[in-house]
């Protein structure tokens, strides 16, 4: 499968414009209360989340800072995994499958290959 190298920036600026966008979503659902969100109490832990989805996601997906914004996006996936789904309790669940937390370890890994590559394509800043 040789002649698909070719195609890898296309296919990485597309994983990252998709993933940016659909990590506003989420910013969204919690900030604006749209596509059947909630709005968390300003300056709750869940509103600061909000801010770094819905604004992270935007940057992530226009290309603008890209590294700065998924690494802390990487890193918001990673303590919502520990503390919403792990949660550090006895009996709880450390596998993503049991405990519902495979889309937060998934954006976790994919925005820390992001911070790692930059830009690369399709972006406001391409060099980034």
């Amino acid at each position: 499968m040789k002649f698909l190298t070719k195609y890898e920036d296309h296919a990485y600026a597309l994983l990252r414009i998709v993933a940016g966008t659909l990590f506003a979503f989420h910013g969204a659902q919690k900030l604006l209360g749209i596509l059947g969100g909630f709005r968390p109490p300003v300056a709750s832990q869940l509103w600061y989340a909000g801010i770094i989805e819905l604004f992270g996601g935007l940057l992530i997906a226009l290309g603008v800072g890209t590294r700065i914004a998924a690494i802390i996006a990487s890193g918001e996936m990673a303590v919502a995994y520990f503390q919403a789904h792990w949660k550090f309790q006895l009996g709880s669940h450390f596998f993503p499958v049991v405990n519902k937390g495979e889309l937060a370890v998934l954006y976790c890994f994919i925005f820390l290959l992001i911070a790692t590559r930059g830009t690369v394509k399709w972006g406001l800043t391409p060099k980034d």
